[in-house]
């Protein structure tokens, strides 16, 4: 029988390989900011399973991509490896994220109220997303403090928590529900 390809041993000790062969720690920062824009990823699959419009399906889909070269970004020894170099960061990227906010937005009504998680599965999952997305613009801050991050990437991450929220309110229209206006407790 052929050996699988997914398990090699090499991270039975506690540390794993960058890209550039550098070998770390698995609590090592970069693991924790690449590896949470993993789990962003992986939650963001939820919104995409529901049965929500193609065009923002193919959207989701753009930024599923853009969060791999984010994590292979973040997972690259520049000092030994030059992958970071050959990644497509730019502006652009931003750019379409505030357009499409933009265009979600056109269809919803001002908001006058913070608003709670809820309403629609979809919508929910687009605020777990949302808050995984601050944790790990957190991860790469504390990155930029110890390594070199390239201010776009912290850009985008902010930007895509924007994105997550816009999105969390324009699927409560679509899925038809009402959102949940937070209503402070006042004494």
């Amino acid at each position: 029988m052929k050996k699988s390809q997914v398990y090699t041993k090499g991270g039975d000790s506690g540390k794993t390989s960058l890209i550039g062969g550098t070998r770390v720690s698995k609590n090592n920062d970069r693991l924790e900011a690449y590896g949470t824009i993993d789990e962003l990823n992986s939650f963001i699959g939820t919104i995409w399973a529901f049965d929500i419009e193609p065009s923002v399906k193919e959207f989701i889909w753009k930024i599923q991509n853009q969060l791999f070269v984010i994590g292979a970004y973040l997972a690259t020894d520049d000092s030994v490896s030059d992958l970071k170099q050959h990644l497509k960061a730019d502006n652009n990227e931003i750019e379409l994220l505030e357009l499409e906010m933009d265009r979600m937005e056109s269809d919803l009504q001002v908001l006058t109220n913070f608003v709670l998680p809820g309403g629609h599965q979809a919508v929910s999952a687009c605020h777990i997303c949302r808050t995984v997305c601050r944790r790990a613009e957190r991860r790469i801050i504390s990155l930029s403090d110890v390594y070199n991050v390239d201010p776009w990437v912290i850009k985008y991450v902010n930007r895509l928590s924007d994105y997550l929220f816009v999105l969390s309110r324009y699927l409560s229209n679509y899925f038809e529900v009402d959102e949940i206006r937070w209503k402070p407790n006042l004494f």
